[in-house]
């Protein structure tokens, strides 16, 4: 991404990979968000390692997302030491830095801005519900009917304003997951303002600022539906809604994280796993216990709807997934979330005497069973010592400071107790438990960035096994990739392979070629592919491939012999050359597979300029009866459009792999090439219109504001 805007485009295709070629299409890579953006760009500027250029990204998100958390507790009144309470949880919680933070950068992107949508929902809520405001804004309903219009109106601006631009930055921030936990979140909002105010009128204004947010953010999620449509994930396996739910018998691990249970991971079958994604730093779930027991009845009645809102968020957890989406335990960082603003409500309504003795002293139960229970069932893990020893000295310790902290002098340190030890349990969970929860890590190095020894104006197909089971670090500690560069790696070179990292795999040649998430060619397929389709008349002639990278397990090379040239040869694989220069971007052909019977006249291509959205190239086609056809050495995607001067010509596809047009004959001019999908277009028109209304809504809100002296943007209600 960083590379594009350097080049002067928009992130939207990428040049270097087939598979993964249409970056907006896979969503995770958060292009449409304008945060994501930035921090990409300006972490890029530093001269930092692949691994430092991560943390960076991940700790700026991180601390957004306590920022939200923290806005969203205060604006619940919550005291400022119970607010830095839940912004702990909600950053550090364990499914957020062992999955967020660490592997799938999208889930973190996106959750980054749940708890800012929360708060500018639950304003636009409460702003609406809340009748007109008392003081200066009932005066000013003297001046009659014109100024009671606009009170209306700068309340409906003020809190239909708010949700728009988080919503926005939450479903461009690249993960679906989180855009269901939205809707769930808008759902709960509005049937708890329907039930509390019987009046339909108290959650428009929210409903306008949503659908204002989802039209700002509308090329993301349509480039998805878009691009999902015939893709490999369309058709994954029904065995993926049963992966990584979250068992009953794992809840312990809510108090201590290294209670170990059989989970379904990505393999088939059950498998041995510590409880990391449920750390919470144990004063929340003591909280809430303490508050249930303690606070009684009129405890639960205070914070029945977050009660109801942290039992769907754990159930849905626990159950299977449906349709696109898979891994049920993704529900994990909302359900941490709420967890944590029931433990403050908790906290924070018990009496002065009861108020941290009874959190505490539940926290040392609840330590003492579960350790009991792990001796009993035998589920230490490999990770109980020393985290069980030090969450057995932390409840006792908190306990003691309750105690200690007691007389009213010391309140101020006392009320600081439950945020210091769930900063201090999540610190000791981190350091004992391995972060990384099963998904493979590789040793990359800075080397990668360097496109040698193979050549950037070529286009490459690698050949190699699953890379998890060959090149993590478990197995190959040393530095990998110089040579096959597996996944999306070719892209820190600017090198052009076939292969990429894809979890929705919407280009064709994935389907054709039958590749994995990860960009490995289906072992059938790929020796298919060099030892029948590697001819100057074969497949990947047509391709525009004309260099291949072999592993060495892979123990193959292209055919005919004749056609290839061994250029590099080392321990990780092999590099061969197609003989001759580079095959052309933009190539004329006079023949092709699919249309057996026709014949096409070939044409003098000149002036070629290749880019990420466009190519352009002057084209001459010699008279008579018989038309040329170019083929486009990129991944086909629907949206390209063509033209001839002022002539539109249409674009077909070679069997979903590549872009062709076929121009009439004697045709002369400049061909442009230019990928405008329906879904960019009608977008951008949403971005547009939405852009215009939340500015009309800011400007109305700001002149009745001052037209009418209201304290609208300040008022708490």
């Amino acid at each position: 991404m960083a590379r594009s805007w350097s080049e002067g485009h928009w992130p939207i295709l990428s040049p270097y990979s087939w598979v993964c070629g249409n970056l907006a299409g896979e969503f995770q890579y958060g292009v449409f968000s304008l945060f994501v953006n930035a921090v990409i760009l300006l972490v890029w500027k530093f001269p930092l390692t692949f691994s430092q250029q991560a943390a960076a990204v991940s700790t700026a998100h991180l601390f957004v997302l306590a920022a939200g958390a923290f806005l969203l507790a205060r604006d619940r009144q919550l005291s400022l030491s119970l607010s830095i309470f839940v912004a702990l949880v909600a950053g550090l919680n364990g499914w957020i830095i062992c999955w967020g933070a660490t592997d799938w950068f999208g889930a973190l992107g996106a959750f980054t801005w749940l708890p800012w949508a929360w708060w500018s929902a639950e304003r636009a809520v409460k702003f609406a519900a809340a009748g007109l405001p008392e003081g200066r804004a009932s005066a000013a309903l003297v001046g009659g009917h014109a100024r009671n219009f606009g009170v209306r109106i700068a309340r409906f601006a003020s809190a239909a304003v708010w949700p728009a631009p988080f919503v926005y930055l939450l479903v461009t921030g690249g993960f679906p997951y989180t855009v269901l936990t939205l809707l769930l979140l808008i759902a709960w909002l509005s049937v708890r303002s329907l039930m509390e105010t019987r009046n339909v009128l108290s959650i428009v204004p929210l409903l306008v600022g949503v659908g204002l947010g989802f039209g700002l953010s509308a090329p993301a999620w349509l480039a998805l539906l878009d691009l999902i449509q015939g893709s490999a994930r369309e058709a994954q396996s029904a065995a993926a809604h049963w992966q990584w739910r979250v068992p009953p018998g794992a809840l312990p691990g809510l108090v201590l994280p290294s209670w170990t249970v059989r989970w379904t991971e990505f393999s088939p079958g059950l498998a041995p796993h510590s409880a990391t994604e449920l750390a919470c730093g144990l004063v929340a779930p003591a909280a809430v216990v303490a508050g249930v027991i303690a606070g009684g009845r009129s405890f639960v009645r205070q914070i029945k709807w977050d009660l109801v809102l942290l039992f769907c968020a754990l159930l849905l957890s626990m159950l299977p997934t449906a349709g696109l989406f898979r891994w049920s335990f993704r529900w994990l960082p909302f359900f941490h979330l709420v967890l944590a603003i029931c433990a403050a409500e908790a906290l924070q309504s018990l009496s002065d005497s009861q108020r941290g003795t009874a959190s505490a002293a539940a926290a040392v139960i609840l330590v003492a069973l579960t350790a009991i229970a792990m001796a009993i069932f035998g589920t230490q893990g490999p990770y109980a010592f020393p985290l069980l020893w030090i969450y057995t000295a932390l409840a006792p310790l908190w306990l003691f400071l309750e105690f200690f902290l007691r007389d009213r002098a010391r309140s101020s340190i006392r009320s600081s107790i439950p945020a210091g030890i769930t900063f201090f349990a999540l610190l000791a969970t981190y350091l004992c438990i391995p972060t990384n929860c099963g998904v493979p890590t590789y040793n990359f190095s800075r080397e990668l960035l360097s496109p040698g020894p193979l050549d950037p104006t070529r286009l490459y197909l690698g050949i190699y096994p699953w890379t998890e089971l060959t090149y993590c670090t478990a197995y190959k500690p040393q530095p990998v990739g110089q040579i096959l560069r597996p996944g999306n790696a070719p892209m820190w070179a600017g090198l052009r392979f076939i292969n990429g990292y894809s979890p929705i795999r919407a280009a064709g040649v994935a389907r054709e070629f039958a590749t994995s998430t990860h960009g490995e060619i289906n072992p059938g397929a790929g020796s298919y592919l060099l030892n029948s389709e590697a001819g100057g008349d074969g497949e990947l002639a047509l391709l525009g491939v004309d260099g291949i990278v072999v592993a060495r397990e892979a123990e193959l090379a292209p055919q005919p012999a004749s056609e290839w040239e061994l250029v590099v040869s080392t321990d990780e694989g092999q590099v061969f050359h197609r003989r001759g220069p580079p095959m052309g971007r933009v190539r004329s052909l006079t023949s092709i597979r699919s249309r057996p019977d026709a014949s096409f006249a070939p044409a003098t291509i000149s002036r070629i300029n290749d880019s990420r959205t466009y190519v352009e190239a002057d084209v001459t086609v010699p008279d008579g009866t018989r038309p040329a056809l170019l083929a486009f050495s990129r991944p086909y995607f629907r949206g390209y459009q063509a033209r001839l001067g002022a002539q539109k010509l249409a674009v077909m596809s070679y069997r979903g792999l590549f872009p062709m047009v076929e121009l009439p004959p004697g045709s002369r001019g400049r061909l442009i090439l230019t990928y405008r999908p329906s879904w960019l277009v009608w977008g951008g028109v949403s971005v547009a219109v939405c852009a215009a209304m939340l500015a009309v809504g800011l400007v109305l809100m700001m002149w009745f504001r001052a037209f009418l002296d209201l304290p609208i943007a300040r008022s708490r209600v």
